[in-house]
């Protein structure tokens, strides 16, 4: 049953990363369209899709749940924090 799901997730990987190559492909074929017809609208879209394709590597390749475990333990720490802050001080006045 593991090596199922292991393959399914290569394949998904792999159909993702097709999907990148073909997203790269379709910015640089805009792009060249634009420029040898001299289409303003094929250019413009063809500079915004290519580096799109590489921001979106780099986005996937972000490891996201340790990144939520860090923003959520901030988050508690900052509570922590505002709770201690807003808490009557713990000795009693001398008096």
């Amino acid at each position: 049953m593991n090596n199922d799901k292991q393959r399914q997730e290569a394949s998904l990987i792999g159909r993702v990363l097709s999907m990148e190559a073909l997203l790269l492909l379709m910015g640089i074929v805009c792009l060249i369209y634009g420029i040898v017809n001299g289409d303003v609208m094929s250019i413009f879209f063809g500079i915004i899709i290519v580096p799109g394709v590489f921001i979106l590597s780099k986005v996937r390749k972000k490891d996201w749940k340790k990144h939520w475990e860090e923003m959520e333990a901030e988050q508690m720490a900052r509570e922590a924090w505002k709770k201690k802050q807003s808490s009557p001080p713990d000795t009693p006045p001398e008096g």
